[in-house]
Order: structure tokens, then sequence, then C-alpha cells
């Protein structure tokens, strides 16, 4: 990958800025693109517990061209104060100089890869990605993965579970405003036989779904992403993984896929997306889960498309 020659200075990039780098389609490419890219280094994330329940998080990655660092912080505390939760900066520099080119909202493209990495995801695994299209949470990621998935996969009809109905309620306006329907359940599990679509997106360290889905369901799970958090039930990934099959978005899943470590599956053997880009691996028949921990890949592929995208601005 070549860097655009217009990158001769730092261009500080804000979130509308940064989302208008990272169009859902592109991104989704750009994420199985990286997944072939056999120059690609990606050392394991460091998070660094902070003072008041918070966290800070170092990813850093690189390939031929590129390397990135993503600096946020994690503060649960914030919710409900009017301050972000997550806050940070992706910072990407020119391998080849050492220049620090862009500097990306961290928000924006935690928000915006990990909803591209379940589009790529569901495009490659979905047995009936027409929808509809469950999400549970509508949060920040609720209301990506409802873009992406709108934009990205064609999805007409959305429903929404969320313990705020105020939140629910916002989230189904954004969906209609999007030019799809929408849908505001109160039960999660009565909605899901509906949906071959489902998406959960919480920060829950409880259950939020225990239903088992349809057989023809796609299931992406993102908002988990330690051993103590869990957004599924432990019997409802048991049956997923016995009826169906299970895909983790990266092996650093074997150590933080709550939902399926409690459940106590092997996740280490478990196929990840790079295995479906590549080829080395199909699905079956019946049902199939997606369990998203995150990866500093990611944030990598936003960085690359960022570069190019950045010098038709």
């Amino acid at each position: 990958m070549s860097l655009p020659a217009f990158c001769t200075t730092t261009g500080m990039l804000d979130a509308a800025a940064t989302a208008a780098r990272l169009p859902w389609s592109g991104l989704a490419d750009e994420i199985a693109a990286l997944l072939r890219d056999s120059s690609v280094a990606v050392p394991a994330r460091s998070m660094l517990p902070l003072a008041h329940g918070g966290s800070l998080f170092v990813m850093p990655a690189t390939d031929r061209s590129v390397a990135m660092i993503k600096l946020i912080t994690l503060t649960p505390g914030n919710a409900g104060t009017g301050r972000a939760s997550i806050q940070g900066d992706v910072l990407v520099f020119d391998c080849a100089t050492g220049e620090r080119r862009l500097v990306l909202d961290g928000p924006t493209v935690t928000a915006r890869r990990t909803a591209a990495v379940s589009l790529l995801a569901a495009r490659l695994l979905a047995p009936a990605p027409q929808g509809p299209l469950l999400i549970v949470g509508a949060g920040v990621q609720g209301r990506s993965h409802a873009e992406a998935f709108i934009q990205g996969l064609g999805v007409r009809e959305v429903w929404v579970a969320s313990r705020s109905s105020a939140s629910a309620l916002a989230l189904a306006a954004q969906v209609q405003a999007l030019g799809a329907q929408a849908r505001v359940v109160a039960d999660a599990d009565a909605a899901a036989p509906h949906c071959p679509l489902i998406v959960t997106c919480t920060t829950a360290r409880r259950v939020v779904l225990a239903a088992a889905p349809r057989p023809d369901a796609f299931v992406a799970a993102v908002g988990a992403f330690t051993p103590a958090m869990l957004e599924l039930a432990p019997a409802l990934c048991r049956h997923l993984a016995q009826q169906g099959q299970i895909v983790v978005d990266s092996p650093d899943a074997g150590h933080e896929a709550g939902d399926l470590l409690q459940a106590g599956l092997e996740v280490a053997a478990m196929p990840v997306l790079g295995d479906v880009v590549q080829g080395r691996w199909t699905a079956g028949s019946g049902p199939v889960l997606f369990k998203s921990c995150g990866w500093a890949g990611w944030d990598l592929a936003a960085a690359r498309l960022a570069m190019r995208t950045a010098m038709h601005a």
C-alpha cells in the first residue's frame, strides 16, 4: 500500500471528519483486505486499570506502510453524566519516514470498525441477510450497527430492544431517518425468533439474550470483551455451538470472550474471521454466532482507509 502524496502534515480529524473517511462498505472491504495481508503485525493490546473504575487501552498495529496506535479510555462511570464513556485518539504514522500523518477520533474509529467487522461477518456468514435485524442495546454501537447493516447489507427493517425506552425510541427514529422501518420491542427473547439477524451490543455484565434463535439466524455479540463480561446466556452459547457454528473475530478471543468462556466452550479451537476471509473455513447448516471482542487490526484497517480517503477530501 502506498501512502497518499498529500500527507505531508498531520491531519487532526474530529468525529465527523473521521466518520466521513470510513464509509461502511469501504471499511468492511478494507478489513477483509487486511486479513489477507501477510505484512500485518498486531501485538496484544495493553489494558491498564484506572482509578474510579476506568481503563486505559493501548492498541498498536502496523503493516508495510502504515503504523498506528489507539489510545482510549473507557470510563463506565460517565454513563448518564453527559461525558462520553469512550474517549481518545488513533495516531497514524508513515512507516517510511516515521512522520505522524493523521490523528483520528478514537470513539468514532471504535464504533465504525466494530460495526464494519460485524457487517463483513454477516456478508460472509449470515444465512438470511435480508433481515429483519434485532439490535439489543441502543447506545453508540447500536446506532453504528443499524447504520452499517442498513447501508452495507440492505436491511430494511430493524427491531430495537433496550433497557432504556428513551434510547430505544431515539434509535428507532434514526433508523427511520435512514429509510428503514423500525420497531421498539420490550423483550429481546420474544423478538429473537422473528429476526434472522441479531446484534447484541451492550456493556452489560448480565445476560441480555437467552432465547434460542431461529435455525437460519446470524448473531453478532460485540458487547462483552473481557472474561468477566457476558451478554449471551451460557446455555444459548452451548446451543449455538451444538446446533450451528461459532466464529470469533481474532485469536485474542480465546482469553477475552466472556460469553463463550463462561459457557465452558473451547474458544481457542474455534475458527476466526480470517479463516473465513481466506477460504480456510466455510459455515455449515444451522445458526451462526459471530463473537467479536475487538482487535487492533480493525483499527489499522480504519487507519489505512482513512489515509486513502483523506486525499480525496
